[in-house]
């Protein structure tokens, strides 16, 4: 009986604990987002992202809180000597939040910190093949997304991105979309849905898109997708953010009804502001 008291009384306060700290993070992102948006910061989206502005004035507005709380809570590590800046911060941060617009988030909740390069950075992989035999590849990488804590970047290419929101490359985009891709605990190609049912949907939707895409990278017939896409359906699912935030009409066009997948997901219409 005492023990069967004790597993209650801890459960209790367990959850009481949760609730707790729930409660106290959201008073502080509301804190956070209280304080007006600092000049200097809206300088550098008028300076380093032009879609900004091409924005409904509502989501202008919630992308600038977003852009506060992540700001806040996420830590930026330069590498190789590079200075974190300001201007790093919310370049990054401005990009990576307009995956989260009009949506219920915690804010990449594995994230913890954005290491950031002045260039392309070299990565050694291990592999194995089937033999046993472990060999070792060097790939030059402008980004990279971690199931564990971490996003790497590249300034340059950040920047690249950035300059050009028509373009459909953007590697910002494309390593955050990964992130959401890994909330489950596995990047696949299927983010948490809004409800179960939707997966159907999803998962027969994409599997034909990726399908045809592969197709289209084994006999190089032109794409508006990447044909890194076909690499694996987590990439694909990254390849085709990046497109359907930048060449939103080009998408819909090709794809009809990817794209209202993609749309449904982000609650967004990329449409309405290009």
């Amino acid at each position: 009986m005492l023990a069967i008291v004790i597993t209650l009384i801890l459960g209790v306060g367990a959850i009481a604990w949760l609730l707790s700290s729930r409660w106290r993070k959201t008073l502080h992102r509301r804190r956070v987002t209280a304080k007006p948006f600092p000049k200097e910061w809206r300088s550098i989206l008028k300076k380093r992202l032009p879609y900004f502005h091409a924005l409904p004035t509502d989501l202008q507005l919630q992308l600038k809180r977003l852009i506060q709380i992540f700001i806040d809570e996420k830590e930026f590590v330069g590498c190789d000597d590079f200075e974190i800046t300001d201007e790093v911060r919310v370049t990054i941060a401005a990009q990576a939040c307009l995956l989260l617009l009009n949506r219920k988030t915690d804010f990449y909740p594995k994230l913890k910190q954005i290491l950031v390069y002045p260039d392309a950075f070299i990565v050694n992989n291990q592999h194995r093949d089937t033999s046993g035999i472990v060999w070792e590849q060097r790939n030059v990488l402008a980004g990279e997304s971690w199931e564990y804590g971490k996003v790497v970047l590249s300034w340059k290419n950040t920047l690249d991105g950035a300059a050009d929101p028509h373009d459909g490359n953007n590697v910002v985009i494309h390593e955050f979309a990964h992130q959401l891709d890994q909330e489950d605990g596995q990047a696949n190609g299927a983010p948490i849905l809004q409800h179960f049912a939707d997966y159907s949907t999803w998962s027969e939707v994409l599997s034909k898109a990726f399908t045809q895409l592969q197709h289209s990278a084994n006999f190089g017939i032109p794409s508006i997708f990447n044909y890194y896409g076909a690499t694996n359906p987590a990439e694909f699912f990254a390849v085709i953010t990046e497109v359907f935030f930048e060449k939103p009409e080009d998408f819909y066009q090709q794809h009809p009804d990817l794209y209202r997948e993609l749309s449904r997901f982000y609650q967004l219409d990329p449409i309405n502001w290009h």
